[in-house]
């Protein structure tokens, strides 16, 4: 595949999908864009800077030896009896194709085996083999209805179950959900499209130049593969090395409780009704920052990733196109961004001024003469 580091232009797509392999938990991107934008080339390409991961031996699902709660049935067996053998495979990318049936996504099982073998005789399928890795899907505004629901119930719990005449068996199935589309071919459905974390939209490029060396590119690309990836290969080693920089840095970012006020009050005005967008929007503002070199969120990175985030959960009809207001974002952000800092210094007031009402004060002298000698006189008494 041609590299990602040598992809002309589409900036935003290529650091949503950047995002994504740093932390898979912001939960995949949605690549809007007119035919011929790039969109496959750019999701095809981002495996080569992915890292390898450590694998069962053998196993079909790519189950982590080092977890047994994300093992399958006989990994966890083996592993209760240290038979685990480790091996190391490329983080996989998997091309679910619109035509695939039911049975080629989930796997097929044969009833009568599965009750005296268990999980041994499922016949793994597409999201066996895409288990802790990538799953692209191609015009997936186009997905069969029956397949998106699967992907929905899998995406949800992060296992596949197969069901076959009251036999059930599952496996661990996580992965990063990618998919393209062209928005002249009709509209995502609403309860897929909010399972996509981040939004980016793909348009032509306009500038001459970066025209022209496109097609350069492609020319150089046909011609010799291998003398073309050499070209770039430093970059793509200094992304890759970024990538996995950030990947370690990512557990110690911190965010503040003020810039998440501020995101879930800005999601409230822009009138989101999702509970998912604040917490995606937390996980890929800390993964810029990790991105960045930073151990702590920054207003910018929450407003990149409320950009990335918002436009394809603000539609208020479903099959609307999405539409972000980047003024209205901005006005919402800088007002509740401010408001901490004003409800701070009132805060600030108020204790002064609890411990000046707390402070004792001190009479002056005259006060105190005229107190001793009310003192000394004897109470007068009226008696009726």
């Amino acid at each position: 595949t041609i590299p990602f580091t040598s992809i002309v232009g589409q900036e935003d797509m290529k650091f949503a999908l950047i995002l994504n392999a740093v932390n898979p938990r912001i939960g995949g991107v949605l690549i809007r864009g007119d035919k011929g934008t790039a969109k496959s080339t750019a999701v095809r390409a981002l495996a080569d800077l992915l890292e390898e991961i450590q694998v069962v031996e053998d196993c079909p699902f790519n189950c982590d030896p080092t977890n047994p709660e994300e093992m399958c049935d006989i990994c966890f067996k083996r592993s209760e009896k240290s038979l685990i053998k480790e091996a190391c495979r490329k983080t996989p990318v998997i091309d679910l194709p619109l035509g695939a049936t039911g049975d080629r996504v989930v796997g097929s099982l044969n009833v009568e085996r599965a009750i005296k073998e268990g999980i041994k005789a499922l016949e793994p399928g597409i999201l066996a083999a895409a288990n802790r890795g990538i799953l692209y899907i191609d015009e997936v505004n186009l997905l069969d209805d029956h397949v998106a629901d699967v992907l929905l119930d899998c995406s949800a719990m992060g296992v596949n179950i197969v069901e076959r005449e009251g036999v059930s068996v599952a496996h661990p199935a996580k992965f990063i959900l990618v998919g393209t589309m062209n928005p002249e071919e009709g509209e995502l459905r609403p309860q897929l499209l909010d399972r996509f974390g981040l939004q980016v939209s793909v348009v032509g490029i306009s500038d001459v130049d970066q025209r022209m060396q496109i097609a350069k590119n492609a020319e150089s690309f046909e011609a010799d593969p291998e003398a073309f990836a050499m070209r770039y290969q430093a970059e793509q080693w200094e992304l890759k090395e970024k990538i996995s920089q950030a990947r370690n840095l990512l557990q110690k970012v911190a965010m503040s409780d003020d810039l998440l006020r501020s995101i879930a009050s800005t999601c409230i005005d822009l009138g989101v009704k999702t509970h998912r967008a604040e917490i995606v929007i937390t996980r890929t503002a800390k993964t810029i920052s990790a991105l960045e070199g930073r151990t702590e969120v920054m207003g910018k990175d929450v407003k990149k990733a409320m950009q990335l985030a918002l436009a394809h959960r603000m539609r208020s009809r479903p099959f609307e196109p999405p539409n972000l207001n980047k003024e209205k974002l901005k006005e919402s952000m800088e007002k509740h961004q401010k408001e901490p800092q004003k409800d701070q210094h009132q805060g600030q007031n108020q204790q002064q001024g609890q411990k000046n009402d707390q402070k004792p004060q001190e009479p002056n002298d005259g006060q105190q003469d005229k107190d001793q000698t009310r003192a000394a006189e004897p109470e007068e008494k009226i008696y009726e």
